[in-house]
């Protein structure tokens, strides 16, 4: 994870005083664990910390800060490539955590809410949630090479797709960004990475339908 990892329990236990919680030493070492599983290629560790540090630049812009922090911990916290229920678990996995230390319900959904945004299944509706989902698809804003890797990476993810199948779902999945108005919400994330974001995606898509 780098010297400079953000991914540390010093940074895990001062988030979860923001909820009254002490310790969990353990769920932090279990969600390490969990991201760095042999098959994940871009969903890993190295994906949570861009999330994390995407995030530092921008917390201002967050009404609750620290749910969204926790809900980007865990939004992949439970990734299988064959699953279609992977964020619902891994909203489980927080609240379960929440719950036991008897944080607010209204808070626990917050968190859940969140995590579930990042299905991006429709475009997000509360800051919060807007927030997060901008950080989640910051990526799409990389410089070519980056972007390039990710694809990659995505495609090793799901190995066992037939090419032709996935070239066609994956290119499915990527119109649906292009066809929104915008694809992030925020002021800044919407400066910085909507046009390199839209650059990406036509010339990605355009490679994938060839």
């Amino acid at each position: 994870m780098g010297k400079a990892t953000l991914l540390n329990q010093g940074r895990w236990a001062e988030l979860l005083r923001e909820f009254g919680i002490e310790g969990e030493a353990a769920t932090f070492e279990a969600l390490i664990a969990a991201y760095t599983q042999k098959h994940r290629h871009y969903h890993t560790v190295k994906h949570l910390e861009h999330c994390l540090r995407e995030f530092d630049s921008a917390r201002e812009l967050a009404g609750e800060p620290a749910e969204v922090e926790l809900a980007l911990w865990f939004h992949d916290a439970v990734y299988e490539t064959r699953a279609s229920n992977n964020e619902e678990r891994s909203a489980d996995w927080a609240c379960e955590l929440l719950n036991r230390h008897g944080v607010e319900p209204a808070r626990v959904e917050r968190v859940r809410a969140l995590i579930m945004a990042t299905r991006h299944e429709a475009p997000a509706t509360t800051p919060d949630s807007q927030l997060l989902v901008d950080v989640d698809l910051s990526i799409l804003g990389a410089d070519e090479v980056t972007y390039a890797e990710f694809e990659k990476n995505v495609r090793q993810e799901y190995f066992w797709v037939p090419s032709i199948l996935f070239r066609r779902k994956r290119a499915e999945i990527l119109e649906s960004f292009l066809a929104r108005p915008q694809i992030y919400n925020t002021p800044p994330f919407h400066a910085r990475l909507e046009a390199p974001a839209r650059r990406n995606l036509t010339a990605a898509i355009s490679g994938l339908r060839r």
